[in-house]
């Protein structure tokens, strides 16, 4: 909850403000024109000027199938690659690990910097985008300005014990998610997936248009309920 942080950030004129969760792994941050950035944002930033000192090896950010369709775009505007894990800040490390990559994360904040730590550390996140910040010598509001954060929408379904697994099998279901992909071309991004511990199917779709977002996702969502929820 960046509320109050937006608010004391304001009055005392700041360059930036940090909010971290209950553990301090991840960190969210905020502009000092008040604007809330991702996760996404900040390890884009990073990336790039981590690029260009040429000390991101390998010319990789490890991130989510979460991870927002501007982040993508961004990092292939500055020629920098990508690859995305499954959710989890484990399968990112899994990933920087095996093939010698040294930041990745999630959407959500958590970063992890493997010349430093294993694990995401929210201050050190801090720390990093501070450095950044005091050679850049230029506001955040300006470094991240050329990120988009495509609307992003996320609805659950819950479905019966005996229907997972189904989805995928289910020809109504892949034929709207078709359509909708059809649809929405390359100004979108849809994923389906199914929870690994509850039984729910997640629908997520970002792109340009919010109104078309909305669209699909409630009808995805809604197809998946008539065929899996009875």
């Amino acid at each position: 909850h960046t509320e109050m942080l937006v608010e004391k950030l304001a009055k005392r004129r700041a360059d930036v403000g940090f909010a971290f969760d209950g553990d301090g792994d991840r960190l969210i941050a905020v502009d000092e024109k008040g604007n809330v950035l991702t996760g996404d944002q900040i390890m884009a930033i990073c990336a790039k000027v981590m690029k260009k000192k040429g000390k991101l090896t390998n010319n990789l950010v490890v991130a989510t199938v979460m991870s927002n369709l501007g982040f993508h775009r961004f990092m292939n505007e500055n020629k920098i690659e990508t690859v995305c894990t499954k959710v989890g800040d484990r399968y990112v490390l899994e990933e920087m690990l095996n093939n010698g990559y040294n930041i990745g994360g999630e959407q959500s904040g958590h970063i992890i910097f493997l010349d430093h730590a294993t694990t995401g550390d929210g201050q050190l996140t801090a720390a990093q985008t501070l450095e950044l910040l005091s050679k850049c010598k230029r506001p955040l509001s300006q470094l991240v300005k050329d990120i988009p954060d495509f609307p992003q929408l996320l609805v659950n379904v819950k479905i019966t014990e005996d229907k997972k697994g189904l989805w995928e099998k289910t020809q109504k279901i892949t034929d709207i998610i078709a359509q909708a992909e059809q649809a929405m071309g390359e100004n979108g991004r849809i994923l389906v997936r199914e929870s690994g511990t509850e039984p729910l199917v997640r629908v997520m779709i970002e792109g340009k248009d919010e109104k078309e977002v909305h669209h699909w996702t409630h009808l995805i969502a809604d197809t998946i309920k008539e065929c899996l929820c009875r």
